[in-house]
């Protein structure tokens, strides 16, 4: 939990803190979809310049934020560096002479390592700033459907609990001088601890639901986010509305013009 709202209690900047959670989400999404619809690299290096003022803007410490940035960057390599081997297209060369690499994947590299950072910072400013509760809260004012935010509430209330729980039975097993490793032995422990921590996390939920039962619970929360839409509110969507519709708009305009050079 703690790991969850490292960020949102990290940030100093008083502007992104007054902003109602709600035009956060929606600016993420509308941002997010534009993003995704456009092609130009050129596009795309100015949505992630947008996203990297927004992030110095908020004033998120560097060191959490790389310690989130840098597991998803190297995931990022490895897909980058496989794509212009995968992708077909005009050859651009030959790699020790026997992997053909066409220009086509290069660009299609650039561009995905380019739309998944520009998105990436983008939510880690808006979305990761936020405690889980407010962001709940928000989905629920937006009228998400219940039940998606009673699990997502749900998520962020009781992963750490299972963590406890799963890190108990591991201390159990290793006071039992269980040893990893490669034989039927260890895949047969592993597969009795994943059945156990079901087990409890199971028993678990039921006494939750007869405690939550027991304090009036009626299948819905009560919501306590009493944040108000304010004009800053409405300017900021305005804003992000603005450059993302810009870049859907200067998308459509190249490939109108290369189709007409074609």
């Amino acid at each position: 939990m703690s790991e969850l709202t490292s960020l949102a209690t990290a940030t100093k900047a008083k502007w992104l803190e007054a902003l109602d959670p709600r035009g956060r989400l929606i600016a993420t999404l509308v941002f997010a979809i534009a993003v995704v619809a456009i092609e130009p690299l050129f596009l795309l290096m100015l949505a992630c310049g947008f996203s990297l003022s927004l992030m110095v803007a908020s004033k998120l410490p560097f060191d959490r934020l790389m310690s989130r940035l840098i597991p998803f960057e190297c995931f990022m390599l490895v897909l980058v560096l496989f794509i212009p081997f995968t992708v077909t297209g005009t050859s651009a060369g030959e790699l020790f002479g026997l992997l053909p690499v066409s220009e086509n994947g290069i660009e299609r590299a650039i561009q995905v390592f380019l739309r998944a950072n520009a998105i990436l910072l983008c939510s880690l400013t808006l979305l990761a700033s936020m405690l889980p509760e407010t962001t709940g809260h928000a989905l629920a004012r937006l009228k998400v459907p219940h039940k998606l935010v009673h699990l997502y509430l749900m998520t962020v209330r009781y992963v750490s609990v299972l963590g406890q729980e799963y890190q108990r039975l591991r201390t159990a097993m290793r006071a039992r001088a269980f040893a990893p490793g490669s034989n039927m032995h260890t895949w047969r422990s592993y597969g009795w601890l994943i059945g156990m921590l079901l087990v409890r996390s199971l028993e678990r939920s039921e006494r939750v639901l007869q405690a939550m039962k027991c304090r009036g619970y009626q299948g819905r929360y009560l919501i306590a986010d009493e944040s108000e839409w304010r004009v800053k509110d409405t300017v900021f969507l305005v804003m992000v509305t603005g450059f993302s519709v810009t870049l859907v708009v200067l998308h459509l305009i190249v490939v109108n013009s290369l189709e007409s050079v074609l």
